[in-house]
């Protein structure tokens, strides 16, 4: 009878836990959702003011610069930062029942709600110790406080959302209609190919890895719209290879203060700040930096006239002035940056105003076409300046040059076949041919299908137990990983590009072919 009772109990147990779904699906009270903004970005739900005060000068500064998150994780339980390792807040740990020893030798008792609200404001444990000098104390509304307490006794059961007992969801933005539909169709197809092998060879810690795909729409309100309902409608755990040129600057800003892991952004200019964007492939702006470091060196071009080309827009015009910057560490102090009107190259001025400079050194941004379109110009054809340009900003027009412009062009790409492994290309061709993504933008069938082994890499270093600070932790130790298709891919607390470098590119003008140097240049072991 009892053996009877037991199976039938296990039998209800396990039913429950199919219907209960996802840890994170827990609904919090208004007073827990209050304390979890606190937790996570050090701001008062009512709009009151949180500062902190850190240090033995008491210096005070935003609650939202050293949120308990920061240094306690997400999970409440704690990472070690230098030397300095931040204890465990969890509810169930600060309250458990009887003294507790901690790792400096210290005991305290259990701490309760005054106790704990003596601690975070006054820097005084539950035994009435002195903390450690690296916890700051809070100044905040008692309110503020209350609300905090009541999403700590809870922080355990509010688990990230999108980990399933067997699946992991993840979301990534590909456009479906207009100029970049037939792109992210192609997109889509090998990141559902590579997650269907992976889900073949059974999954992750046994779970299957789920794509869910959203449509960006066609400016960066709609994206940014669609990138929040991925985390609050569907509920993803990570971000993979989104495909937004519309939120290119702001990625970073949107995944950190969401706290969610991008893995692989597509069509950057430059490499996304933020903690929680990991580019495995380097952007335009480290492309061309690239480009200077092999006109520096190999060129042996020292401090020449230089000029940055690029069109008249925000986001090139800062990867131009970044641009400036990396060349006059190097020593060249006549570089001068010329605006243009994209897509409408017809202003004989830029050409002239180059060559008036009497430029040895031309880095163009913008549209093949365009880069055409100047290199067509008179005064660049008569003395036929250094050109430099990254690769998917060039093509075809790069091989129709006159030879003696052509054996001065050089383009930086991010990954060469000479990257492939047998067994990388295998594979790669495997997910084309299932997928049926066929030969189509084969740059970003790359980008897209490195992206997901660096995300499935992360995912199995993270554990079973898995949290998105967790993921996160796991792609900062990430180091040498052979994606099979790029050169190693390596980041760090401070590293978020993977492979800070690019292949260099120059043109057989007989040919008419591109003709790789055999040189890859590495940003991050360059000397400034």
């Amino acid at each position: 009878m009892a053996s009877r009772r037991l199976l039938r109990w296990s039998g209800v147990i396990a039913a429950l836990a199919c219907v209960a779904g996802p840890v994170a699906a827990i609904e919090l009270t208004a007073s827990e959702t209050a304390g979890k903004q606190i937790f996570l970005e050090g701001r008062s739900a009512s709009g009151s003011s949180i500062a902190a005060r850190v240090g033995g000068a008491d210096t005070a500064i935003p609650g939202t610069v050293v949120p308990c998150a920061n240094c306690h994780g997400a999970d409440g339980r704690g990472r070690r930062e230098g030397g300095v390792r931040p204890p465990d807040i969890t509810w169930r740990r600060l309250a458990l029942p009887y003294n507790q020893r901690l790792e400096n030798g210290r005991e305290r008792p259990p701490y309760d709600a005054a106790s704990f609200a003596r601690a975070i404001t006054s820097g005084v444990d539950s035994g009435g110790n002195r903390l450690d000098p690296a916890m700051p104390r809070f100044v905040m509304a008692a309110r503020d406080v209350e609300n905090l307490t009541a999403y700590l006794k809870r922080l355990e059961d509010d688990g990230d959302p999108g980990l399933l007992p067997d699946t992991v969801r993840v979301g990534t933005l590909q456009p479906a209609t207009g100029p970049l539909a037939e792109l992210g169709k192609t997109v889509t197809a090998i990141l559902r190919g590579t997650f269907d092998a992976v889900n073949a060879g059974g999954g992750v810690h046994g779970r299957r890895v789920e794509l869910v795909v959203a449509d960006p729409g066609a400016d960066a309100a709609a994206a940014e719209a669609a990138l929040r309902r991925l985390m609050d409608e569907d509920k993803v755990f990570a971000v993979i290879a989104p495909l937004v040129p519309a939120l290119d600057g702001r990625l970073g800003e949107l995944a950190d203060a969401a706290r969610i892991p991008v893995v692989g952004p597509l069509a950057q200019v430059s490499g996304s700040a933020g903690r929680f964007v990991f580019d495995p492939l380097p952007g335009l702006g480290e492309q061309l930096g690239a480009l200077g470091e092999y006109a520096a060196t190999a060129l042996k071009l020292t401090n020449p006239p230089a000029a940055i080309v690029h069109p008249d827009e925000a986001r090139s015009g800062a990867i131009a002035g970044a641009l400036a910057e990396r060349l006059a560490r190097r020593g060249w102090s006549q570089v001068r940056a010329y605006a243009y009107v994209p897509g409408a190259f017809n202003a004989p001025w830029v050409g002239a105003a180059v060559a008036g400079q009497g430029a040895k050194a031309v880095f163009f941004i913008g549209r093949d076409a365009d880069f055409g379109a100047l290199a067509a110009q008179p005064e660049l054809q008569k003395d036929p300046p250094w050109m430099f340009a990254a690769a998917n900003q060039v093509g075809p027009s790069a091989l129709q040059l006159p030879a003696a412009q052509a054996e001065r062009v050089f383009i930086a790409y991010p990954t060469l076949p000479q990257d492939w492994s047998p067994q990388g290309a295998g594979a790669l061709r495997a997910v084309r041919e299932r997928s049926g993504a066929g030969d189509r933008h084969p740059a970003f069938q790359v980008g897209a299908y490195a992206a997901a082994m660096v995300m499935v890499e992360g995912f199995k270093r993270a554990g079973r137990d898995a949290s998105r600070d967790k993921l996160v932790a796991a792609l900062e130790n990430m180091h040498g990983f052979q994606t099979g298709v790029t050169p190693a891919i390596g980041f760090g607390p401070g590293q978020r590009i993977g492979a800070p470098g690019a292949h260099i590119v120059g043109v057989d003008a007989q040919k008419r072919v591109f003709r790789p140097t055999g040189r890859y240049v590495r940003l991050d072991t360059v000397q400034e």
